[in-house]
């Protein structure tokens, strides 16, 4: 009964009209199958790409950690740039597959690169400086360095910026321009480091005494090197005092520890030796006409 029913409407003219045109326009027009297959082809190109820069960032990281002159920073800058290369690739190939001509984009890019080199002169020449660092390796990760006028620890790098963490834990980013244009003092490439310390004391106290209870307070400090071995030896003579320079050498992780003990320790060894440190003060004679 169902089987003759759906022959009669088949028969039926209207209905068959109906059927043919949306399978034309399915046929011709729609094109179903084609736009599938252009999400997953580009889906696939967009895939492809994110594994390149996996796998990049990867390869970068084991070539820094096993090669000396091929530093960490080095290796962020090189798998930065191309990651970015790699994405430009794919988005160009993802545009030219659903067909979006880039002849008219390609053709103006002269001008527009043009305006753009005097609009992102400072992102250009930020590149060209992190390009600079990385060949000169002037700091590596974890590095405590002086950039001009600003301290901390070396965190991170990429194309644009530096990465600082300061003392009191603040985040400092620096663009790579004004990282490169001024002094770098690296603390934590070297072995070991020089504590530049000052103790003043009065005109009235025995100096060789001073010097030898310095020496004995010194010596008592395992962090600080035997060789070079300690300078304390008098530094100037002031208004109102003497002044004794201290200059022992330690690794750089134990500069801070040595430096803030020295100054909690030398005030009462000097006090309990009969050595004082001297203050500003006035006399006052009183003359009787």
């Amino acid at each position: 009964m169902l089987l003759l029913e759906a022959a009669a409407v088949a028969e039926d003219p209207d209905i068959a009209k109906v059927v043919e045109d949306i399978s034309n326009g399915l046929s011709s027009g729609f094109h179903i199958p084609k736009i599938v297959t252009t999400i997953a082809i580009a889906a696939i190109i967009l895939i492809i790409a994110k594994v390149l820069v996996a796998f990049v960032k990867r390869f970068f990281r084991k070539l820094a950690g096993r090669s000396k002159k091929f530093t960490l920073i080095m290796a962020q800058l090189v798998w930065k740039l191309c990651a970015a290369i790699i994405w430009i690739i794919a988005i160009v190939a993802v545009l030219g597959i659903f067909g979006i001509d880039l002849t008219p984009v390609l053709a103006g890019l002269g001008i527009t690169g043009v305006v753009l080199g005097f609009a992102l002169q400072e992102s250009i020449s930020s590149l060209f400086s992190g390009i600079m660092i990385a060949i000169n390796s002037p700091f590596r990760v974890g590095d405590w360095v002086d950039i001009g006028d600003i301290s901390g620890s070396v965190q991170s790098m990429d194309l644009m910026c530096v990465t600082l963490s300061s003392a009191d834990n603040k985040k400092i980013t620096m663009n790579n321009k004004n990282v490169w244009g001024n002094t770098i003092v690296n603390y934590s490439y070297i072995d070991k480091r020089r504590l530049d310390m000052t103790v003043t004391v009065r005109y009235s106290d025995d100096t060789e005494k001073t010097k030898a209870v310095i020496k004995d307070l010194i010596s008592t400090y395992p962090e600080v090197l035997k060789d070079p071995a300690p300078v304390i030896e008098i530094g100037s003579y002031n208004d109102s005092s003497i002044a004794i320079y201290v200059r022992p050498w330690v690794s750089p992780s134990d500069y801070w520890n040595v430096y803030w003990r020295f100054n909690a320790d030398i005030l009462k060894t000097l006090r309990a030796n009969g050595i004082d440190m001297p203050y500003n003060q006035m006399d006052v004679h009183l003359v009787n006409d």
